[in-house]
């Protein structure tokens, strides 16, 4: 696997050598609705002839998951790029920079650059990954007028202490909370609902997917009305346009898929549970081997989303990449991520914030971490595979 393929959501099927099993144990599976219970929206749809524009199955999955979120505003979209691009243009950000994380998917600052804002970034907490709300203060300049964090791994920022920051600099923050559907807060709140805005992704990787898809999280009638303008070309009526929107509606057989998962998405979180169970129980002494803190201690409502372990090369005896090529010759498919990070990519390496001398624990972190295989249809068996092929090496 090259780097350019590590940092992607794909979950792309790679030739392994001769000799290992012919089926590997891949790193995600799609949560996939049952065809009996799909088949009859379909034909609805079908009879209706409404298979897009907003239609009743768009607006029952969004009142669904917002019921189901604990978020009163959500508005859906086609992907989960389209929702970052589009969060800038609701609050009406089109100059200045954006504070946020080397350490995330390379969606999180293409949107930044989309909307003709310049990317600083800041560093990470070692013992979460998210970013580090000190950098964040560090950074800010009277050209600031953003802030973009990121829920690494489903793992909450320290939404209170930025969100505090925000305020008091007078900045926006949205949030990508991509990794973080269905997360509560320890006091059982939606990790949504902080900030100005939340984007969420529903790709096929992710815990809850509608195949592609995605959605923006906000607080207020008047902004989710303005959400619903940019994401249909900025149409308000037949013949009144308010907004260069664009074309990003979810549409109805997509909406029809996660009306369906939805109802099974909680046996999934609890089954990458049970996973997770064995994980931590078998690698949480494992020399070399260092989880997050939350995987052991946890201090909010997880969903499981990944699972990454961290190889201290010294101590375990072998690089992560060793480790990672081991893992492969027995037919099982890590992944790398966040690697590289995006700061080091061609159309932000120019930036003086994008040095690694101004991202230590970030470039430490993109160099020891490996996600292990992480999803509903794992058995027990393959975990303890993949947790004797790190252990035993």
């Amino acid at each position: 696997m090259d780097n350019k393929q590590d940092n992607t959501s794909s979950n792309t099927q790679y030739s392994l050598s001769d000799h290992t099993a012919t089926q590997p144990i891949t790193v995600t599976s799609p949560l996939l609705p049952d065809l009996e219970l799909l088949i009859p929206m379909l034909k609805d749809i079908w009879s209706s002839k409404w298979i897009t524009n907003m239609g009743s199955y768009h607006e029952r999955l969004e009142q669904a998951l917002a019921d189901y979120l604990g978020v009163e505003y959500i508005s859906l979209f086609t992907n989960g790029t389209l929702p970052l691009i589009t969060a800038f243009q609701a609050l009406g950000l089109n100059r200045g920079e954006v504070i946020t994380t080397p350490f995330s998917f390379v969606a999180t600052t293409h949107s930044i650059w989309w909307n003709g804002l310049k990317p600083v970034f800041v560093d990470i907490d070692p013992k979460t990954g998210n970013i580090d709300p000190e950098k964040i203060e560090q950074a800010i300049t009277p050209e600031t007028v953003a802030i973009m964090p990121v829920h690494v791994y489903g793992c909450p920022c320290d939404t209170k202490r930025i969100d505090e920051l925000a305020r008091r600099h007078r900045l926006k923050v949205i949030y990508d909370a991509a990794h973080v559907f269905g997360v509560r807060n320890g006091d059982g709140s939606s990790v949504l609902q902080a900030g100005d805005i939340s984007t969420v992704s529903f790709h096929a990787t992710k815990v809850f997917n509608t195949i592609e898809g995605g959605a923006l999280i906000c607080r207020t009638k008047e902004m989710k009305q303005k959400i619903d303008h940019l994401k249909n070309f900025g149409f308000e009526d037949e013949v009144t346009v308010v907004a260069p929107g664009i074309n990003s509606k979810m549409d109805e057989v997509r909406s029809a898929y996660g009306l369906i998962n939805l109802q099974q998405v909680d046996t999934a979180i609890s089954k990458r549970k049970h996973t997770a169970d064995i994980y931590t129980e078998r690698l949480k002494n494992a020399k070399g081997i260092r989880l997050f803190p939350y995987m052991t201690e946890p201090t909010f409502k997880w969903n499981y989303a990944y699972y990454p372990i961290f190889v201290e090369a010294e101590e375990y005896g072998m690089s992560r990449d060793e480790l990672y090529r081991k893992l492969r010759e027995n037919g099982i498919l890590g992944r790398r991520y966040f690697y590289p990070l995006i700061s080091t990519f061609e159309p932000y390496r120019h930036y003086p914030s994008a040095s690694a001398d101004n991202l230590p624990i970030a470039t430490r972190l993109a160099q020891e971490v490996i996600c292990l295989p992480m999803h509903h249809n794992l058995t027990d068996d393959e975990a303890e595979k993949i947790v004797s092929v790190i252990v035993g090496r």
